[in-house]
């Protein structure tokens, strides 16, 4: 690993009706000396002006989208919104691209076929329109993406996945692809209200199966998966406890070889607050 970052990956960036509030924040964790801002483009035609008005308006933090759909935004777009953002913020802006689920696409009136291949035809046209693989990152679970990752993007962004994961994902990507995987967590010591904090959010992911059937090759079940998740499979997901404990479960990921951490702190699934205690208290321990 050539670095360790810590990153923030949280809705409240695109949920926030606030352009202010949303810079507020970027700049406080800025100054905090996280490395980067991460966040869902939505599933609209367009990647967002959020992410421009969030680098216009900082000094040094990078941004990403966790992700930008390909079944949504057409790549010259993407390639044209990206070329911009990097023309003006030099290494700061990364494409997060993903291939979304069925559940989704197919609500949206498109049919979600071979996905896989959708990606390779949406890189190729990236390519065509001369956007270079270091300035885009693949959401990845499993492994065909992975390696397609390594191959043809500066790594790999994986979601909703154990530090098992992380492993895997290291040997797959090599030593020379950055690896960033998305780590929510709930900062909260009760064990009964820290797990049904966590629940509100794994019960959602839980039904998505490029999730389940990425879990289910290390182990779990479909036990694991009822009632958003056994004891056990929220714990392995799902850091929590005192800034401390979650501290330590994050580092598992970098222990497995992530070179950024993006962290996720859930608050009952509000995206327009921003969490600013928990990544202060985080701050202190982590950079």
């Amino acid at each position: 690993m050539a670095q360790r970052l810590v990153s923030v990956w949280q809705p409240f960036f695109l949920g926030s009706e606030s352009p202010e509030a949303a810079l507020d924040a970027a700049r406080e964790l800025e100054e905090l000396g996280y490395s980067r801002l991460w966040f869902s483009a939505g599933f609209g035609d367009d990647v967002p002006q959020r992410y421009r008005e969030l680098l216009d308006g900082t000094k040094r933090i990078g941004v990403a989208p966790g992700i930008v759909s390909i079944w949504h935004a057409a790549p010259a777009e993407a390639a044209a919104y990206t070329r911009d953002a990097v023309r003006a913020h030099p290494g700061r802006f990364l494409l997060g691209l993903g291939t979304s689920h069925a559940v989704i696409v197919e609500g949206d009136g498109a049919a979600y076929r071979k996905p896989y291949s959708k990606m390779v035809a949406y890189l190729d046209a990236l390519d065509a329109a001369g956007l270079p693989a270091e300035q885009r990152i693949l959401a990845a679970l499993g492994p065909r993406m992975l390696e397609l990752s390594r191959d043809r993007a500066a790594g790999a962004h994986p979601y909703f996945v154990p530090a098992e994961h992380t492993a895997e994902a290291r040997t797959a990507l090599g030593p020379d692809r950055l690896l960033s995987p998305e780590v929510a967590v709930v900062v909260d010591a009760d064990p009964a209200t820290a797990r049904a904090t966590a629940r509100q959010y794994t019960s959602g992911y839980l039904s998505l199966p490029n999730y389940t059937n990425n879990l289910r090759r290390f182990g779990w079940t479909d036990d694991d998966f009822a009632d958003g998740g056994s004891d056990s499979l929220v714990d392995a997901l799902i850091p929590w406890g005192t800034p401390e404990q979650v501290a330590a479960g994050i580092e598992k990921h970098y222990q497995a070889g992530a070179d950024e951490v993006a962290i996720q702190v859930l608050n009952g699934g509000d995206a327009t607050s921003f969490p600013a205690t928990a990544f202060r208290d985080l701050a202190a321990i982590l950079l």
